[in-house]
């Protein structure tokens, strides 16, 4: 097989890719810090899941650290809640976007309670050696069949989307990578 030729190689960088715990932990970490996490060489910067709350460890004004279960896996995730208090944050944003964006947070970790189902998006990031995610929302969910949706849609996309690597058939079209 030959390399694909399409100038426009398969990205998913910036969108929010919806994997279970089992593919999100075995994401290849980045090469260096200005890398990005990658499945089958495609580079992935954020992610979707959808879980059960099974740990909480919160600390006021700093953040809410918490795992979210799919059954597959438990997947780390962080919500920084030091907007207003963080250097680093004030020298690249406005007083402005900095409320927004506390306040943003605030209502997400209202929505992190022990037990509940919930929806996470945001960066997939490195702590410690690990995957988690860096969240930037958290949705609370009642339709008791989301998770079984969530399941479903993740295994579509990976067997038409996420699987699918930078290499081309002889008509020039992106061919899927057999497991």
């Amino acid at each position: 097989m030959q390399q694909n030729k399409n100038p426009f190689p398969i990205s998913l960088h910036n969108t929010h890719v919806k994997l279970l715990a089992f593919d999100l932990l075995t994401l290849t970490p980045p090469i260096s810090p200005n890398h990005s996490f990658t499945r089958n060489s495609i580079s992935i910067t954020r992610a979707e899941t959808v879980g059960t709350i099974t740990l909480r460890d919160h600390k006021p004004f700093k953040f809410l650290r918490f795992a979210i279960d799919d059954g597959t896996g438990c997947i780390p995730c962080i919500l920084w809640l030091n907007h207003m208090t963080s250097p680093h944050l004030a020298r690249r944003r406005s007083p402005q976007d900095l409320c927004l964006l506390a306040d943003a947070a605030a209502r997400s970790a209202e929505v992190v309670k022990f037990g509940n189902v919930a929806r996470v998006r945001g960066r997939v990031t490195e702590y410690k050696g690990g995957v988690q995610i860096t969240v930037t929302d958290v949705v609370s969910e009642r339709d008791p069949n989301v998770e079984v949706l969530h399941w479903v849609e993740c295994v579509n996309l990976a067997r038409n989307c996420y699987n699918l690597v930078n290499v081309s058939s002889s008509s020039g079209s992106v061919v899927p990578k057999l497991n």
